[in-house]
């Protein structure tokens, strides 16, 4: 049962639209409880809301405010799900059902954060929460049109109190809404509780609402708003940050409050400097009016203190019961060093109270971070191009990100990061701007200053395609001599990167241990570095290709109907990739021929023959398969070649017209080591598989029996595996199932957490450190050793002078950081 709950204050209009809305919810009637909770009730708006049929009235003599009116609401609802929803929004029919399907499926999850739309539904409200180093939440996007590019469901810190789903025994367990906080931040709070007792809060997009943001808010002033606002930011970090992390925080928060509060009310900083006292000292004593904006910073802090022994007993029961730390929570926080407030006085503030406190240690600084490739950043992309795009995407996240690419195509395109092409002689600039640079393939060859041993930028190198293994296949057609001057060029590329790397990315096991190989014999698997981490994954860790957190939806045509001789009805085998040397469609072709002579209706659809890049050739496999074919009498019959390739944004349409997924290759190394990346599309798309055995992929489709593994070269084999995926429905059915748990492993978010989590302390490896530093460097104070300092540090100023004391220290501290920026700009 789902009990929806809406706080009406005085504006009953929008809260009647609002209720009429949600008994219309798809949803069935007898598992659905409409709760509206009547703050300041009167008379008049009593009987207009008590008229509505099927709503639970709760009147409120006083204004509980939102935390306290939903929490009233919350105690008299009977369902096993609470449904938050501002009486200012209306929800879509499917609503309340794709959230509670979230939470059906997936018991991690405490909340379900809905996507929130203006009323117009055209731009965004809520799809993603952040939160400042200083408590303030926000909404990141919010403002932005609704372009489909945050339809994929991820977790986040908390939701929107106008759209949230809790499972109500867990909201009861932590209290509800913190009802000091009256309105603002309570959400904020409620999420960020939720996940540090290791609850998950999940940002679903089919879950919709629309809403008219801050009506409610229409009559009360700015100030008054900012008051609260700069009051709960306080009490949310006060309660929810671990001790070390609040004696960083805390006083620095404190004061960007004061700073915010003056620099938004013009106030002058300097109006009782001892050098601007008045001819007459008379005047000194005559009031100054202060803009209510300047008092609201002052005044929250002031009862913040107030409020303080209360807040210190809930922040004892929070951090007894937190199973998770500051640092578990920092990528929800995405960029929590952003300042919020364009004012140059507040901005001059907050870095130096950043630098001061050594805020960046804490929450995670925001890097600039290159990824550089040599493929075409198009609508048509190839794997290396997909993989640089959604690594770029992931780091934006956090960080300032430049995806850049070599080739001469790279289209005009949306993104949370800047996308450019740059010739060779322009890559030395964005690698000066970087402090980190991730490369794949040939471009570390463009940026010799970069493969310097002394070079102080970090760089990740994307190994994930072995490229000297293909070209042992793909180097069959030319001389000998060529073909052995290729692969020498080709080893010597990779041995660069190799060499110079600080961290690496592989697709698989069987990839990290081919390459641990290789690092091993250039000598890098040295004392200093194994001592550092005798497991290495702090040197290389395997990043395979990745998913869409959403499912596929069709957005346009497909095959079906589009190509002539493909009916309704026929049944699809899909070659979801190019046709390179290193595969072996030639027996799939035969397997085909074989199995047509008791199927008619069966077709294999080719999606792409040529590669979107101009730079890399067509091979002589796409030749002999166009021929096989031909000689076959399929072509066009029983086999179909798009000729050209799929756009990347419409493959989905390609995918869901087919009915299984197949790729065959030869038994060689390049197999052995090989991640066939565009095979994720068929679990993408839940397609069964039929693969050639030899490669980790097969090894995936056999453990956990998404398909069938066949022998290499065996058509035989090949036409009884396709015959299983298309006609066995239980089979078939099983292998669905099966897929749809284990796509949830190979989402880009899931994919890339390894990279994610190296940017956010990035260093260079061991060995590249100065020559006498591994073995004579004195260690480091860990972070913790050194935040533990400064707690005892902040416990004797207060048991000598208490708060003022504290004060007199910190600004000591700026003293002496202003100090050093001085002398270090006299120095350059």
């Amino acid at each position: 049962m789902v009990s929806v709950i809406t706080v009406n204050y005085h504006g009953t209009e929008s809260t009647i639209t609002c209720l009429n809305a949600a008994r219309e919810l798809d949803y069935p009637p007898d598992r659905l409880e409409l709760i509206c909770v009547d703050n300041e009730s009167s008379t008049e708006n009593a009987e207009r809301l008590g008229a509505l049929d099927g709503v639970k009235l709760l009147t409120s003599r006083e204004n509980l405010g939102f935390a306290g009116g939903c929490n009233l609401g919350a105690r008299e609802a009977n369902g096993t799900v609470l449904a938050f929803l501002n009486n200012d929004a209306v929800p879509d029919p499917k609503w309340s059902r794709a959230a509670v399907e979230v939470l059906r499926a997936e018991p991690t999850v405490g909340a379900v954060a809905g996507k929130v739309l203006d009323w117009q539904g055209s731009r965004i409200d809520f799809v993603d929460g952040g939160l400042t180093w200083f408590g303030m939440g926000y909404k990141r996007h919010a403002g932005e049109l609704d372009d489909g590019s945050h339809d994929g469901a991820r977790d986040v810190l908390f939701g929107t109190g106008s759209s949230l789903f809790v499972r109500a025994e867990l909201f009861r367990a932590l209290g509800g809404f913190d009802e000091r906080f009256f309105m603002f931040y309570e959400d904020v709070d409620l999420g960020w509780r939720l996940n540090l007792r290791g609850w998950r809060v999940r940002y679903e997009p089919t879950s919709v609402a629309y809403h008219r943001h801050h009506e409610s808010m229409a009559a009360v002033s700015s100030a008054r708003e900012h008051y609260l606002l700069e009051r709960n930011a306080l009490a949310a970090l006060y309660k929810n940050v671990s001790e070390a992390t609040l004696a960083r925080a805390l006083p620095a928060a404190l004061a960007l409050s004061v700073r915010r509060s003056t620099a938004r009310g013009e106030l002058d900083p300097h109006q009782l400097e001892l050098d601007r006292r008045p001819a007459d000292p008379r005047e000194d004593e005559t009031p100054v009016p202060v803009d209510r904006q300047a008092l609201a910073g002052v005044l929250a802090i002031d009862r913040f203190v107030d409020l303080l022994p209360e807040f210190n007993r809930a922040r004892e029961v929070e951090q007894r019961e937190r199973v998770r730390s500051d640092a578990d929570l920092v990528p929800l926080l995405r960029k929590a060093m952003e300042p919020a407030y364009p004012l140059p006085r507040y901005l001059a503030a907050h870095d130096a109270l950043v630098e001061a406190f050594e805020l960046e240690t804490v929450f995670g600084g925001s890097r600039r971070i290159a990824v550089l490739t040599g493929d075409a950043i198009t609508e048509r992309m190839a794997g290396p191009a997909i993989r640089a795009w959604h690594t770029a995407e992931a780091l934006a996240v956090e960080h300032e990100v430049r995806l850049i690419s070599v080739n001469a195509e790279v289209a005009p395109v949306d993104a949370d990061f800047t996308v450019l092409r740059a010739a060779p002689r322009d890559l030395p600039s964005h690698v000066d701007w970087a402090d980190i640079v991730v490369v794949q393939g040939h471009v570390l060859e463009m940026v010799p200053a970069l493969r310097r041993q002394d070079s102080g930028t970090i760089v990740v190198c994307d190994i994930y395609d072995p490229m000297h293994l293909e070209l042992l296949e793909q180097g069959r057609d030319t001389d000998e001599q060529r073909r052995d001057a290729d692969l020498r060029g080709t080893t010597e590329v990779l041995n660069k990167q190799l060499r110079r790397g600080d961290f690496f990315l592989c697709a698989s096991q069987r990839q990290r241990h081919f390459w641990l190989g290789h690092l091993a014999a250039l000598g890098r698997i040295t004392p200093s570095v194994y001592d550092d981490d005798p497991t290495m994954r702090s040197m290389i860790s395997v990043v395979p290709f990745g998913l869409p957190n959403r499912p596929p939806t069709r957005t346009g045509p497909g095959i079906r109907g589009q190509r002539e001789g493909i009916g309704a009805e026929d049944k699809i085998v899909l070659w979801a990739g190019g046709v390179y040397s290193w595969f072996d469609p030639l027996t799939l072709l035969h397997a085909v021929h074989r199995l047509s002579e008791h199927h008619p209706e069966l077709r294999l659809f080719f999606l792409g023959m040529r590669h979107p890049n101009p730079d890399v050739p067509e091979m002589g496999m796409a030749d002999r398969t166009r021929e096989l074919s031909d000689r076959l009498g399929l072509t066009d019959k029983h086999v179909f070649f798009n000729e050209t390739w799929v756009p990347y944004e419409q493959r989905q349409n390609y995918l869901l017209d087919a009915d299984c997924g197949v790729t065959t290759h030869f038994e060689h190394v390049e197999t052995t080591f090989a991640f066939r990346t565009r095979m994720l599309d068929y679990l993408w798309a839940g397609l069964p598989v039929v693969t050639t055995d030899g490669d980790s992929f097969a090894d995936l489709v056999r453990d956990e029996r998404l398909g069938v593994v066949v022998p290499a070269e065996d058509p035989d084999a090949l036409a009884n595996a396709l015959e299983r995926v298309l006609y066995d429905e239980p089979f078939i059915q099983g292998c669905e199932e099966r897929i749809a748990g284990v796509r949830e492993r190979f989402t880009w978010e899931t994919a890339l957490r390894p990279l994610t989590e190296f940017c956010r302390d990035p260093r260079p490896a061991p060995d590249r450190l100065p020559a006498s530093a591994p073995l004579t460097r004195t260690p480091r104070k860990s972070r913790t050793a050194a935040l533990r300092e400064d707690v005892g540090l902040l416990r004797e100023y207060l048991d000598r002078g208490g708060i003022r004391e504290v004060t007199k220290r910190a600004a000591g501290r700026l003293r002496r950081v202003a100090a050093q920026r001085l002398r270090g700009r006299g120095n350059s």
